[in-house]
């Protein structure tokens, strides 16, 4: 594989108002290996929007940028600028199915357009080094079957791509929401799985319905890497067992107090620079998913994190005394 290697066998999803930079950092002082990929940007915010939409903390990485956008131009300026900004990985976002998206002729509707699709990636596989992915669904409305499917990865490889990120359902691009359409299509691993039978020297990561390590344990028994979103959102300090039990790594599991003071330091620096509190604070809900005292934690961030009277370091630490009081760690 051209470009810089990255070991996908276990990738954070996209999450459009979710996996921003702050999310992220959340995420990789738990996991040191998962791949975590930004919230979709369309090339319009990145070209012509007032922030800056490619800031990240460079202890996020490894890091992709996940793209909108079907303008092969467009793309590739942004391709080069992620580059150079130091992100290791470009996607294509090819499976979101909003009506918004589809307005702006990206997301899952490029399913039907595979020239296309190919077109984008071969423009910024043409200007980067790092590689080019593309995440898909396993079809659109009645565009379902498998030999759709093939067709679309065939046309895509032949563009230069290496690596599929396949949402093992199908997407509506009428009919059903967004949220609808994370849920309702019926699952289809088999299908994932046949693509990487009959395409082997691809690298195929499964997305779409899982929920365990044990489930992904099964998963990579057959393909390259998972893919997990709401999973990890609701529930984050599952990333705290991905890198023995994924990639073997020997180094001891970090404590959710650990976090917590990772986090806290963070947020102290962020609040320096007129941050607030609150835009970090949001992703950590989970943090004590499961356990006595998770109410408790959610509560009292969600009442006082969004007033932004008291640091972020006092709040956490008001919030997680309940867990220290009890010696759960």
């Amino acid at each position: 594989m051209s470009g810089k290697k990255i070991d996908r066998r276990f990738c954070v999803a996209p999450m459009l108002d979710w996996t921003d930079r702050h999310c992220r950092y959340f995420y990789r002082t738990m996991s040191r290996h998962a791949v975590l990929y930004t919230e979709m940007v369309t090339t319009g915010a990145i070209i012509h929007g007032k922030a800056d939409y490619l800031q990240f903390n460079d202890a996020e990485q490894p890091v992709a940028l996940q793209l909108g956008g079907s303008n092969p131009v467009d793309l590739a300026q942004c391709a080069k600028l992620a580059e150079q900004r130091g992100y290791d990985e470009i996607n294509l976002n090819v499976g979101c199915p909003s009506d918004r998206v589809q307005n702006g002729m990206f997301g899952a509707c490029l399913m039907a357009k595979p020239e296309l699709v190919a077109d984008c990636v071969k423009a910024m596989k043409d200007v980067v080094d790092i590689p080019v992915t593309v995440k898909s669904r396993i079809g659109i409305d009645d565009m379902d079957s498998f030999e759709f499917l093939v067709n679309f990865i065939t046309k895509v490889k032949e563009a230069g791509c290496e690596t599929f990120i396949i949402h093992a359902r199908k997407a509506w691009l009428t009919g059903l929401s967004p949220k609808e359409n994370r849920d309702i299509p019926p699952l289809d691993y088999d299908r994932v799985y046949k693509i990487k039978q009959m395409f082997p020297e691809l690298e195929i990561i499964i997305n779409g319905g899982i929920k365990t390590l044990d489930e992904c344990k099964e998963h990579l028994k057959t393909i390259d890497g998972v893919m997990l979103g709401r999973e990890i959102y609701h529930n984050p300090y599952l990333l705290s067992e991905v890198d023995a039990h994924i990639y073997g790594s020997d180094i001891e599991r970090v404590t959710r107090s650990e976090v917590l003071t990772h986090v806290s330091d963070y947020i102290t620096g962020y609040e320096a620079g007129g941050g607030r509190a609150w835009h970090v604070l949001r992703h950590m809900m989970g943090l004590f998913q499961g356990l006595p005292g998770a109410k408790i934690w959610r509560r009292h961030l969600s009442i006082n994190g969004v007033k932004g009277d008291k640091p972020g370091k006092d709040l956490i630490f008001e919030a997680s005394s309940y867990f220290r009081q009890n010696g759960i760690d």
